[in-house]
């Protein structure tokens, strides 16, 4: 029993400092981040840091001068993120989940690598392990409560910025949004793409809005001129199993 314990401790610390190698380490990493959310976010605005993770995000827009709400349920990525930024007077941390409605929810969670804990189902959790050199455990189970995006605009106000990374479970998130927000971004994942079709749909439900996508980390827009609901589905349909991960932006238009 306690060798288990000490066992899933290690797991835990190894998955916390895999992921600030991964996320602050990389060279010029910080800088290349603020340069490309300088497009998005202004000094003065508010983000939404929805899957904070880390907060690598988080870190880019307080530089940039935004208040951000960084929504995380994860413990071990909460009291990171409290050493880091609790005492920063722009930011607020929620310590929930976000889905179509408020309640609780099972998190499943890998101590191992914490980027894919995940509300979502055990197919999608199957996935992602055919989809990885090595094998992904999610060898716990935390009840988290959870609270809809709607929840978080009446407390904090429309984000100008809001990013969705939960681990497909991000339409379900968009399910609890009724108010259109200026710009999001939402991770698409190739074993997962119609994740990924649902969210533009709901998207196109709550306002007229463009898009554009990046790949990996490379913090690049693909398209110089945002594209049209049929281009983006377009492309999405057009990705294999296999191929890059990224995430694609949403950003509200003035109705024509």
């Amino acid at each position: 029993m306690k060798y288990a314990l000490l066992r899933q401790k290690l797991r835990t610390w190894l998955g916390l400092w895999r992921s600030v190698l991964i996320y602050y380490w990389k060279p010029f990493n910080k800088r290349r981040l603020r340069h490309f959310y300088a497009t998005f976010v202004k000094s003065g605005d508010l983000c939404f840091d929805v899957g904070a993770h880390l907060g690598n995000r988080t870190h880019a827009w307080l530089a940039l001068g935004a208040s951000v709400v960084a929504v995380e349920p994860q413990t071990v990525c909460i009291n990171y993120l409290k050493r880091r930024f609790g005492k920063h007077p722009r930011f607020e941390l929620v310590e929930d989940a976000i889905g179509a409605t408020p309640g609780t929810a099972h998190l499943h969670v890998s101590a191992f690598t914490p980027t894919v804990s995940t509300l979502s189902h055990q197919a999608w959790r199957k996935a992602i392990d055919e989809d990885t050199s090595f094998k992904v455990k999610w060898e716990q189970q935390k009840e988290v409560r959870v609270r809809t995006l709607d929840q978080l605009i009446a407390q904090y106000g429309i984000p100008t910025f809001c990013k969705l990374d939960i681990e497909n479970f991000e339409y379900e998130a968009l399910q609890g949004l009724h108010h259109p927000i200026p710009c999001l971004s939402i991770e698409f994942y190739p074993a997962a793409m119609q994740q990924s079709i649902q969210c533009v749909h709901r998207l196109a439900e709550l306002g007229n809005y463009r898009f554009n996508w990046s790949f990996g980390e490379s913090q690049q827009l693909e398209h110089q001129q945002w594209v049209s609901k049929a281009e983006i589905l377009a492309f999405f349909q057009q990705v294999k199993r296999g191929e890059a991960y990224g995430d694609f932006y949403a950003r509200l238009e003035e109705k024509p």
